[in-house]
Formats: C-alpha cells, structure tokens, sequence
C-alpha cells in the first residue's frame, strides 16, 4: 500500500512539473510572439474620424512600395457610447499593424483616414479628398477629383517608408544616378535640395488628372515633364530630342534637371544655395478654374514655408540663399487681396518667399521684387551637344518663304490689344508676304508643335505681340526656328529674361512701338522690307547662336557641355546669392 501510495505521490509531482515546464514554455513563447508582433506594429495618431479596422494609408517620403495598415483598439481609446469610432477628442492613439493587399485591391477602399504620428517618425495618413476644414490652413481637393494626401512627414522622418496607392500613369523620371562632385570644381556652386514632403511635388503629379479641366496633364508631364514625343511627318524637325512640351511644365522639368546638377550635395552646410524642389504652378492651377477660396489656394504655399522656416538650413540666410521655380507667370502668384474672386495667390507676397528668389516664366518686373524671369520651355529637348549644332546648321540652310508672319489669335475682350491690327495687316498684304496661323479656330494648326515650327522655319521675321500677358512661349519657339522676333513691347522679352539674351537687343530682333501700331501709324510689312539684306542675315546669325541658351536639355542627358537654359539658370542664382551674402558680410562686419 505505502508503494502504491509513494507511486502515485510521484506521478502527481512528475506531471506536476511537466505542467510547470509547459507553462514556463509557453510564457517565454507568448513573450517572444508579443515582442514580435510589437515590433510590426506602430503607435500613430489618429483623428476622430477613424473606424476600427479601418485601412489606413501611411505616407512618408521615401520610395519604398505602399503599404496598407489596420487600426486597432487600445484600452481608453474608445469613447464608449460612440460606437466603434474615436472619441472626437483629437489625435487619439491607436495600434496599426501591417495588412497584406496589393494596391489594386487598396483602391476599392471607401475609408481613409488621416494620422499624424505622435513621435518624431511623424508619419501620416491619406485621406479622402473633401473641402477645406475651415481654420486648418490644410489643402484638400474637392469631391468630384482623384484623391489626394493631405499631409506629409519631413524629409527624412521615420523608418517606415510608405506611399499612398496610385491611381494614375507614373510621370516617367530620369534614374537617379550617383554623382560625385569635384571639390575643386564645385567651389562655390554646390546646390542643397531638401526631400520636401511628398504633397509639395510627387503627390501633384500623381494626382494629374485633376489639375486642367481641358488638358490631359498625365500626358503632357509625361517623359520627365518634356511630354509625348513627336512625330514628324515631312521631316520638319530634326530626328531626335523633340516633344509636345506644355509650356507650364517648367517645374517638372526643371526638378529633374537638377537631380542630374553635378554639384548637387547632401551636405548643406557645404551648400551655397538651397534649391526647393515645389511644384507651385502645378499646385495652383487645380484651383485657378474652379470656385476656390484664397484659403485653399494658399494653404500648399504657406505649409511649405513653414516647414522651411523650421529646417537649419533656413537659419543660414534667413532664405536668402533658396531659390524655387514657379511654372507660371508672376502675376499668377501675386494676388494683393485676400478676396475669393481674385485671381491667383499670395506666394510672391508671403514674408518668408520675399526672401527667396522666385524663377518665373514672366517676372512682375516689381520694383525690388523677388522674382526672375527665365525662358518658357520649348519643344526641344536635346541629349548632347551634337543635336544643338546639328540642329542650329540645318536652321541655317534654310530658305524662308514668308516675310513675316503671325501665330495667334484675336483679343476682343482686351480693347488695347493690337493683335486684330497685326492679323489684319498680314491679311492685307499680297501672297508670300505673310502667313497666318490664326488660333482659337476649329481644327486650327496653331495647337501642332510641327505646323508652328515649319511656320517659324519658313519666316524671316515672327511677329510676337502681347497676350493675357506680356510674355509669350511663341517667342522662344521662333527663335528655335530662326526666325527674329519682332516684339512690341520692351516688357515682353528684353526687360524680363536678362540672363539669357544678349545686352543689345538689335542685334537680334526688332522693336516696333505698340502705340504706333495701335494708332495706324506703321505698315509693318513695309517698315520690315526696309531692313537691307545684310542686316537681316546677321540678325539670324545672331538668332541662332541664341538656341541653345533658351531649350532645356532632356533630364536625361548626360555629358553635355554647352550652357542650355537650366545651366545659365544656375549661374544667374549663384551670381545672386552670392552678392547678397557680400552685402550680409558687410553689414556683419
């Protein structure tokens, strides 16, 4: 009995102890599990609006693949007589953990909300797009358009990296290449370009359907932002290098050429300038067409100088040493009032962009303003030096069979217009004096890349008058095909792209006053048949030694020495901040 009893005993302590060894095991399992999967999760900040179970799209700015995350309970989190939504104090936190779904299957979600992470990662929820949320100072897109983010984390912020789902065609860019700049070369021309948050550039470009009621802006952004390339029937242009550029991709263009700058660093202490990679153009003229307040026109413009008043690298300068291209005309970002039916917004007006300098396709020509004009870009995007010469050899063996010509439509709606004189008096004029190519007409070829340039290549002189503004893309399109411009108005070329032209101005074009052509007091065909021949071939001469320094070369070049565009671009900037830190200096001292 005593051995029975003692077996028993031991049997008892034996399973015992397996018991505590299965509950020892399964301890440090479920502590490893609980580690893991802390790990995959993250604590972000969640606003009212979020459901439980919700997908939520995090964004940051890198360039990893999206990814999807699900909002969970966390104990105090719920406000219990509200369903299973945050209580409407706001930011609550919330666990996320990672979902696995490919992004076609994240488009068909109706529920997106907005985060802002409560540590420095500070990543950020995708939202639906809705209207302005009154004293936020936040953009948002109206209803009937493609969604968009709302926010973004600061450049560099956070270790996961996350997109939003794309819903458009990606603008082609060119690949990023590893450059490194010659110290000795790069003395004093080393460029810093901050990442900014992603709703400042890539965010706009993703949302490309939304940003032109009448233009297909997917297409036209296409290639880098040089467009779709063109076909060329008749062998008008030459053989490469040539696309339906819209001439207010600039900042598309421009961004991408100075990824390829070969004095680019990532040290901005090594830095004599900043450049701000803001697609301001392209922000506003989402809103310039439809009923927008000047809140929302204005908000993407006053988050990205608050975000840069707070980067070190503001500190330097105050500013002074960032500089930013805005694709549109000045006038578009200089509204003096804050009324909703004024027409486009405050940038150039905003204390902290009054430091920068602003480059423009047309400057306001402001007395101590901030902004600079440089050229409209054309269609001619070369890939070497070699199709620069080409191109500008076989634009002089060209013969031209018109006199003049004009490319444009009438203004009625603008009575000082000297436009209908100018139509009517190449109407007037016998056959093979003047073409016209008469736009805003059904089916009209104004709107064809080649029928504009065959026109400018068969022209001696192009006539280039006022539009909506005092600047026109036409004009750098006609010297592209050699042909001199002919301006009426010092405002519409000579006063605005100094950089770029040469100082005396009659080497390369002629100046018929506005005034006199308004009044009837000048045959324009005759005051140009006047110009003796030798005149006229050195004028073209000088025309064409012109192209290069107003094309855009593709982004996608490399190797290229001759100073396009961009480069002389570049040098004006430097030579500008560099004599407004001598005057800092001095003052200093």
């Amino acid at each position: 009995m005593e051995r029975k009893a003692w077996s028993a005993c031991h049997r008892h302590k034996f399973w015992a102890v397996v018991f505590a060894g299965v509950l020892f095991w399964s301890g440090l399992i479920l502590l490893f599990n609980s580690d893991a999967m802390a790990a995959k999760k993250k604590i972000l900040r969640i606003p009212s609006s979020a459901h439980i179970d919700d997908e939520v799209i995090l964004s940051t700015d890198s360039e990893d693949d999206d990814a999807v995350f699900k909002v969970e309970i966390r104990s105090g989190d719920l406000n219990r007589g509200r369903g299973n939504t945050f209580a409407k104090e706001p930011d609550k936190e919330a666990w996320i953990t990672p979902v696995k779904r490919s992004r076609a299957a994240t488009k068909g979600k109706k529920s997106k909300a907005r985060g802002r992470n409560s540590s420095k990662k500070r990543s950020t929820a995708a939202s639906k797009a809705k209207k302005p949320d009154a004293g936020t100072g936040n953009t948002y897109m109206d209803k009937s358009r493609p969604s968009s983010k709302v926010e973004e984390p600061e450049a560099g912020a956070g270790s996961s990296s996350v997109q939003s789902v794309e819903t458009v065609p990606k603008v082609n860019e060119p690949e990023m290449e590893i450059i490194r700049p010659d110290p000795i070369a790069c003395a004093g021309r080393y460029i810093y370009m901050p990442r900014l948050p992603r709703r400042f550039n890539k965010d706009l470009i993703r949302n490309c359907r939304s940003l032109s009621p009448w233009t297909d802006m997917c297409t036209v952004l296409s290639n880098a932002g040089l467009g779709p390339q063109i076909e060329n029937p008749g062998n008008v242009l030459s053989h490469e290098g040539w696309f339906a550029t819209d001439q207010f991709s600039l900042e598309v263009i421009f961004h991408n050429r100075m990824k390829q700058y070969d004095c680019l660093t990532d040290n901005s202490s090594l830095a004599s300038a900043v450049f701000v990679p803001y697609y301001a153009g392209i922000d506003v003229a989402q809103y310039l067409w439809f009923n927008s307040s000047t809140r929302v026109r204005d908000a993407g413009m006053r988050d990205l100088t608050r975000w840069l008043r707070m980067k070190p690298e503001w500190k330097v300068m105050r500013g002074k040493d960032h500089f930013m291209v805005a694709g549109r005309i000045g006038w578009d970002f200089r509204r003096e009032y804050e009324s909703d039916t004024d027409w486009g917004t405050n940038l150039l007006l905003l204390p902290e962009s009054k430091n920068m300098i602003i480059l423009v396709l047309e400057s306001t020509l402001i007395y101590n303003g901030n902004d600079y004009a440089i050229p409209y870009p054309t269609y001619f995007h070369p890939t070497s030096d070699l199709e620069v010469e080409e191109w500008q050899n076989r634009t002089r063996r060209l013969r031209r069979e018109f006199l003049f010509s004009f490319a444009g439509g009438k203004r009625p709606d603008r009575p000082n217009s000297i436009r209908g004189q100018l139509i009517d008096q190449c109407k007037s004029s016998p056959k093979q004096r003047c073409k016209l190519l008469e736009c805003g007409l059904n089916g009209s070829k104004c709107y064809r890349p080649v029928d504009l340039m065959q026109l400018f290549q068969n022209s001696v002189f192009c006539l280039q008058p006022q539009g909506d503004s005092y600047t026109r893309r036409s004009s750098f399109d006609s010297i592209l095909g050699g042909c001199i411009p002919v301006f009426f108005h010092n405002k519409s070329f000579y006063e605005q792209y100094k950089w770029h032209l040469p100082e005396d101005h009659e080497k390369y074009s002629v100046l018929i006053a506005e005034d006199d052509v308004r009044k009837g007091k000048v045959n324009v065909e005759e005051l140009l048949s006047k110009i003796p021949t030798k005149r006229v071939w050195e004028m073209r001469e000088e025309v064409i030694r012109m192209i290069p320094s107003v094309v855009y070369a593709d982004p996608r070049a490399k190797g290229m020495v001759i100073d396009d565009a961009f480069n002389i671009t570049i040098k004006g900037v430097m030579d500008r901040i560099g004599r407004l830190r001598n005057k800092e200096d001095e003052v200093g001292r």
